[in-house]
């Protein structure tokens, strides 16, 4: 369920603005993303698993946050992030 360390490492390198950059809001959403999307598998088939279910919903609103810091940061720098993700908004 978790980040293998080799997955969080091609993530950061993708998503990174310079050399050595851990701490972007790109990388931040990158990672949030990436574990949101490991927990809506374990949701599908654990249904009832309410801790889990409330872990997904501060991860979703954590990485919502991000994305609006983002947004009224540079709005170019948030199109190319949610198109990368393939996010919907």
């Amino acid at each position: 369920m978790s980040i293998t360390p080799e997955r969080r490492a091609e993530l950061i390198s993708q998503y990174q603005q310079t050399p050595g950059d851990t701490g972007s809001p790109e990388v931040q959403v990158a990672l949030l993303t990436e574990r949101i999307n490991n927990l809506t598998e374990h949701m599908k088939t654990h249904a009832k698993d309410f801790h889990s279910r409330r872990g997904l919903l501060i991860l979703v609103g954590r990485r919502r946050s991000l994305l609006d810091y983002l947004k009224g940061k540079s709005q170019t720098r948030y199109q190319d992030l949610i198109t990368r993700l393939g996010l919907r908004r």
